[in-house]
């Protein structure tokens, strides 16, 4: 066995165990996180059931974006769709017979490789035109931006310029789940791209990316608005008024 499949085999074990744990802990803080207040963004649902259907709009239309800002919407939705369906067709590599509805979305997964790389141009460049923006950017904003474009243009480029053995790369990963490690091409672009990947797997716990789980702990969109019905209380205060209450203060 190579020492670059070695390598990139420990890399991406490390790199899944940060993402998972990274990922999960920061989850637990969120949900341990306070809220003493009701801040529901009105109009809330009164219900819990409409709280549901609320976030699953807003994750999936972002109704909250386009009704503030329809550019930022629009190259918003764009990237996460197409990341979405570049994410589902990518299932192949790691599915041993390919499930029949992955193999319906390669086709679509091709395009929207295109479809997310034109998203995320439109979102970079409103950090050096608009005013505003550019101003509130900070190294770590163009840093993310640019390793998820190099990731697009990486991948799309082992499509169109520099193609890779796909059947020894599914075996990789295959290999890789199961612990029985398979050669890996050699491939300039693919380790490039597999290289990005891994790094964006690492740093996820540590970036604003991090809004992609945390948008469910949000507690501007996961209250009912049921604030004249039910005294709302945090966990921390509702201890405090116990103990006051057993001391006899």
């Amino acid at each position: 066995m190579s020492a670059l499949t070695i390598l990139y085999a420990l890399l991406f074990y490390a790199a899944a165990a940060i993402l998972v744990g990274g990922v999960a802990r920061k989850c637990w803080e969120y949900a341990r996180t306070p809220q003493p207040l009701k801040i529901p963004i009105p109009p809330a649902p009164a219900t819990r059931g409409g709280v549901v259907l609320r976030m699953l709009v807003e994750v999936t239309l972002f109704r909250t974006l386009f009704r503030a800002n329809k550019w930022i919407w629009l190259f918003g939705w764009l990237f996460h769709v197409a990341l979405a369906a570049v994410l589902l067709r990518h299932l192949r590599y790691f599915t041993e017979p390919v499930w029949a509805w992955v193999q319906l979305v390669q086709p679509l997964g091709l395009y929207a490789g295109f479809a997310m790389l034109a998203g995320l141009a439109g979102l970079w460049a409103r950090r050096f035109l608009v005013d505003r923006v550019r101003y509130i950017s900070s190294p770590s904003d163009h840093l993310m931006l640019g390793l998820l474009v190099a990731i697009a243009v990486s991948g799309l480029a082992m499509k169109y310029a520099a193609h890779t053995d796909i059947v020894a790369l599914k075996a990789f990963f295959l290999g890789l789940m199961a612990f029985d490690w398979q050669p890996l091409p050699a491939d300039p672009a693919l380790l490039v791209h597999l290289a990005l990947v891994a790094t964006l797997m690492i740093v996820f716990p540590l970036s604003k990316l991090l809004h992609a789980p945390g948008v469910f702990f949000s507690p501007s969109f996961n209250q009912v608005d049921d604030a004249r019905e039910r005294r709302h209380a945090a966990g921390w205060s509702a201890r405090i008024v116990h103990v006051k209450r057993a001391s006899g203060t």
